[in-house]
């Protein structure tokens, strides 16, 4: 069964938690895929993974770059799983009709868009009544992430 997850973003970016979740993936062996809401998102995430940080960076490529079976961590706007993940990332709106054949699921959203908090509780009871188990994340006042309720 499929661990799925819904991070709240109300203190920081997208850009600041993605990075931090992919190494932290990419660290237990796992390869992902970051599936956007818009082609625009997926080059802006593909140029921001390079320059997250001055110390490193998370080695990736999307459609522009081809080869996905070689890519750890492969950036798309389509419901596919080219490079074999495990772990997919849901970001900007984006839907997963199906998350079988995957260890993790992890739906990152905005909580200051209504349209995608209302997204986010409509897919939170879809896939609750799939009998996965199913967690929910909110950052507190110091930034960690705290498992706010499980279904």
């Amino acid at each position: 069964m499929t661990d799925i997850r819904f991070y709240h973003l109300e203190r920081q970016s997208l850009d600041d938690v993605l990075p931090k979740m992919l190494q932290t993936s990419l660290e237990r062996g796992w390869r992902c895929v970051v599936q956007a809401g818009s082609e625009e998102r997926v080059e802006h995430l593909a140029a921001h993974l390079w320059t997250f940080s001055d110390e490193s960076f998370l080695p990736h490529g999307s459609k522009a770059d081809g080869s996905a079976v070689l890519q750890p961590i492969w950036l798309t706007t389509d419901a596919g799983n080219p490079n074999g993940a495990s772990v997919r990332f849901l970001v900007d709106g984006a839907r997963a009709e199906s998350v079988e054949g995957l260890e993790r699921a992890v739906f990152i959203f905005d909580g200051n868009d209504e349209a995608v908090v209302k997204q986010a509780r409509e897919d939170w009871r879809r896939f609750k009544a799939g009998q996965h188990e199913i967690s929910y994340w909110q950052q507190d006042e110091g930034g960690r992430w705290i498992n706010r309720a499980t279904a």
